[in-house]
């Protein structure tokens, strides 16, 4: 698929970028090419006109849909597939195809998703992952078993910590002060 980048036209070989037509995509794109007549050069002709509002047209697809619209819609939608790509392709390659640098991706498009945390809360199946699931395990038993006696040696200190000391408390060596100006 060929997009036309109108933003960075005047830069030498960035008028347009080639970028592939992924498969969730194709069997809408394949639809619309069987309706479009034979000798059509374009499958999308509705929304082609420069002055087209496509975001008011966005809009309505959405309320028609029983949605309410997001903050930012195309900038969202692009942070969002830029994120999905980066997870799959090389960030290089995502970048040509979006049309944007690294850096920019970085800064402006790449999200952290739930499913990342999801990823990251996963149960490691290696060696080291099964050490530490149970090095884990016999810190937990242990809080469990001494959290009440720990508890009961907290409290002295705890008592003396929120206890307010003079400005002028010295006792020869150090001297403290407190929060109070």
């Amino acid at each position: 698929m060929t997009v036309h980048s109108p933003k960075t036209e005047h830069h030498r070989g960035k008028a347009t970028r080639e970028m592939p037509i992924f498969q969730e995509l194709e069997p809408y794109f394949e639809a619309v090419r069987q309706e479009a007549a034979p000798d059509a050069d374009w499958v999308i002709t509705h929304y082609r006109a420069s002055n087209a509002n496509l975001r008011t047209q966005l809009c309505r697809f959405i309320a028609t849909a029983g949605l309410k619209p997001w903050p930012k819609l195309f900038q969202n939608l692009r942070s969002t597939r830029q994120t999905e790509l980066a997870q799959e392709f090389p960030a290089h390659v995502v970048c040509d195809w979006l049309g944007n640098s690294e850096a920019v991706a970085r800064e402006h498009y790449l999200q952290v998703t739930d499913d990342d945390f999801a990823r990251a809360r996963g149960k490691r199946t290696d060696a080291i992952g099964s050490a530490l699931q149970g090095a884990l395990q016999q810190i937990a038993d242990c809080s469990s078993t001494e959290s009440h006696e720990i508890e009961k040696r907290r409290e002295p200190a705890l008592k003396w910590a929120n206890t307010p000391i003079h400005p002028s408390t010295y006792n020869g060596r150090y001297k403290t002060r407190t929060c109070d100006p």
